[in-house]
């Protein structure tokens, strides 16, 4: 039987995002909790931070907000990521049109495609420092069957005229390996990407709520939220520190989010995951790196990585390592320790992976862990949570939450100001949050590595 999670652990990883902390970082607006708040929003990530940013966005007669973090602000998956802006406009497009249809995958396509330039627009209109670079992505793939069925797939898909694939470049095998500067790269597809600093971007979306009378309660971890309103209507926030009511709650807290949810107890399973920064010793220049890149080792194995402005790689994955032994991975909170089969991987990865960095010198400067929210189809829940009345929910993103948080804290801060419907908020209909799903006894996260096993095994 399933249970939920566990809360954040108090003595995390140190990632290199938070070398450099926010005077926010350990911030309480007032000395004791407000007893009562029009909105408690739980969770002070990228989540968090743009559903108070677009409650508070232009307008007039603003709600009263409270944001409880449990560890300090954007201490979480956000400030734990790879920095990667990537949407996923083709791979697993095909996927989604066999399971939900052809119109339903590409809702979800165009959606993530649109994320990227809506960031852009959010940095330059809020002049905010967090080193945004809009740039081309990379996706090279290194394993044989992978390669073959991935190129049969896009062809399939191309001619189908079912997705929207003016973005995407495909280059086979023939000139790959110059084409994406990846030593035996079977072929490779670029689209529109970005990169950025995750922590500097949502510390400045806090303090601008802040600055707009936003209540940030940073080491408060709630422990209970009321299993239903009272008679007027309000939900019971229970914290260490002490209780707010509030009209309604609004769950920011990912992997976190069956602590405090049980319903999405086995729906949304934390996952712990592996990042590292490297970087060129002093007397070195380090050779140019022009895109992001993710680099495929075989079905679900894959690397990721963004090239810094400072020079410096960010890179994460190295799921190859573990990904078959869940117990290193799965239903896991600590984000306090490493992975242990993974944690010399990214010594020397420039070198083995790229033309150029032979002789570069580079190594590895840090590495940490961070906790996932993977949903058990793979899929996001947004929207009101399943019989609980103003309640909403915005987790489960699967370790791709980058190119798809901006516009759902948009959709659901227009559900909570304006009333809006689910249907009319530009989110993808099968990100919604269901009583249906929430039935489903399928975990496809796990069928996936039962598969993988099998076939490793043949």
């Amino acid at each position: 039987m399933s249970i939920p999670c566990s809360a954040p652990v108090s003595n995390p990883t140190t990632p290199f995002w938070r070398t450099a902390t926010h005077k926010l970082d350990h911030h309480r607006s007032t000395a004791e909790l407000p007893p009562e708040s029009d909105i408690v929003i739980i969770g002070a990530g990228f989540s968090g931070a743009a559903l108070a940013h677009f409650l508070y966005k232009d307008n007039t007669a603003p709600p009263s907000v409270t944001i409880l973090e449990a560890r300090e602000a954007c201490s979480g998956a956000t400030a734990r990521n790879g920095g990667h802006l990537k949407p996923d406009v083709y791979f697993n497009i095909p996927k989604h049109i066999k399971k939900y249809g052809a119109r339903a995958a590409a809702e979800v396509a165009n959606f993530e495609a649109s994320q990227v330039l809506a960031v852009k627009e959010l940095v330059e209109q809020e002049k905010i420092d967090c080193d945004f670079v809009l740039t081309r992505a990379c996706d090279v793939i290194l394993d044989e069957k992978l390669a073959q069925d991935t190129e049969a797939a896009f062809a399939k898909l191309k001619e189908s005229g079912q997705a929207d694939l003016k973005d995407v470049h495909f280059t086979p095998r023939r000139d790959a390996e110059r084409v994406s500067g990846v030593k035996g790269a079977l072929n490779c597809f670029t689209f529109t990407a970005g990169h950025i600093w995750p922590y500097k971007l949502v510390m400045h979306l806090l303090q601008g709520v802040v600055n707009k009378g936003a209540n940030l309660q940073t080491r408060t971890p709630v422990t209970h939220i009321s299993e239903q309103p009272d008679k007027d209507g309000k939900w019971l926030v229970t914290t260490g520190r002490g209780n707010i009511r509030t009209g309604k709650v609004l769950l920011a807290t990912n992997g976190y989010t069956s602590h405090l949810a049980p319903q999405f107890t086995s729906h949304i399973i934390p996952v712990r995951g592996i990042c590292s920064r490297i970087v060129t010793p002093e007397d070195k220049v380090s050779p140019f790196l022009p895109q992001t890149y993710s680099i495929r080792h075989g079905d679900g194995l894959y690397d990721y990585l963004i090239p810094r402005p400072d020079s410096s790689i960010i890179v994460g994955g190295a799921k190859q390592m573990f990904w078959s032994d869940s117990s290193h991975w799965h239903n896991i909170t600590d984000d306090s320790k490493l992975i242990e089969p993974a944690k010399s991987y990214f010594d020397g990865l420039m070198q083995r992976n790229f033309l150029g960095w032979e002789e570069s010198g580079a190594y590895t400067d840090k590495v940490w862990t961070g906790i996932m929210g993977y949903s058990s189809d793979y899929m996001p829940y947004v929207g009101q949570v399943p019989g609980k009345p103003n309640q909403m929910v915005m987790a489960g993103f699967s370790g791709h939450g980058m190119p798809l948080i901006l516009l759902c804290a948009k959709a659901i801060a227009g559900m909570v100001r304006n009333g809006t419907d689910f249907e009319d908020t530009g989110v993808p209909s099968v990100f919604r949050a269901t009583e249906e799903r929430l039935n489903s006894t399928r975990n496809e996260v796990l069928e996936g590595i039962k598969a993988q096993n099998a076939g490793s095994k043949l």
